[in-house]
């Protein structure tokens, strides 16, 4: 009989989301890939003492590395000096590695929302009377600070970054697995990010969101691409989730669903057949 692969599946399933909840996804993920993997779950802040032994760690619902910033470097420490599989390769330039690539991608002409870390950069920005501050190692919306104009001459730039605030229409998400896209869900409403419902993107939407997958250049993973329409009918991006994107996976159809589940349990046994 052939031998199955060994996965740690690191989530945190108490994690208090905002209009989420996290552990039906992850419970839903893993009773699957339970059928191809010997699986084992365990918390984030256990997942470097644990990870020996397993041909693999899965990271998913893990909440904002924020939390346990040492656990997480250790973790990463140790990952690189066992030369253990992480899935998603710890190698994501988007934001696994901080906010810092929106700087990156601003600077290359992406259509990203425009963004600076330097009060000299102001006259890179469109003109305006709304700011957002959003913390450089932030994530889940933690930190987010409207600022005015007038607030701008008192604002303490250590480690934050500054945006227009883009009036926009709605948000838009694109899901992948490896460069494979999934689907897509909307907020129809900008005041309720998470109320989605499924969306069937444009040629144009899905160049759009392959642009920032091909930029990653992540050869296996799950990636998100968040995105804003702005009135004027065009697409910013807002962040590239490369660590553990929440998948929304009770918003989507169940054929939706179902392929999903396909498409990782095939990228999973690609993953553990290379290196």
């Amino acid at each position: 009989m052939h031998e199955r692969s060994r996965i740690l599946f690191v989530t945190d399933l108490a994690y208090p989301a905002r209009g989420r909840r996290y552990c039906d996804e992850d419970i839903l993920l893993t009773s699957r890939l339970r059928d191809h993997f010997d699986l084992a779950l365990c918390h984030p802040k256990d997942a470097a003492a644990l990870m020996p032994g397993f041909d693999a760690v899965v990271v998913r619902n893990s909440g904002p590395v924020l939390h346990y910033r040492q656990q997480y470097d250790e973790f990463r420490r140790r990952a690189a000096e066992q030369r253990t599989r992480v899935y998603n390769p710890l190698t994501g330039r988007g934001d696994m590695a901080g906010k810092g690539y929106l700087l990156d991608l601003t600077e290359a002409g992406f259509p990203v929302i425009p963004t600076i870390r330097r009060p000299q950069d102001l006259h890179l920005l469109p003109p305006t009377d709304r700011y957002l501050a959003k913390p450089e190692a932030g994530a889940d919306s933690i930190g987010l600070t409207p600022v005015s104009r007038t607030d701008l001459p008192r604002l303490d730039w250590t480690g934050l970054l500054l945006q227009p605030l883009v009036d926009f229409r709605h948000e838009v998400s694109f899901y992948f697995v490896d460069d494979a896209f999934q689907y897509a869900l909307h907020a129809p409403d900008p005041s309720r990010r998470w109320e989605l419902t499924p969306y069937r993107p444009t040629p144009d939407d899905l160049a759009f969101a392959r642009r920032f997958i091909d930029w990653n250049t992540l050869d296996h993973g799950i990636q998100r691409v968040d995105a804003c329409r702005t009135t004027a009918g065009d697409l910013l991006l807002v962040e590239l989730e490369d660590l553990n994107p929440y998948l929304s996976l009770d918003a989507v159809t169940p054929r939706q669903r179902e392929d999903f589940v396909t498409a990782l349990t095939a990228s999973l046994h690609r993953f553990l057949r290379t290196g």
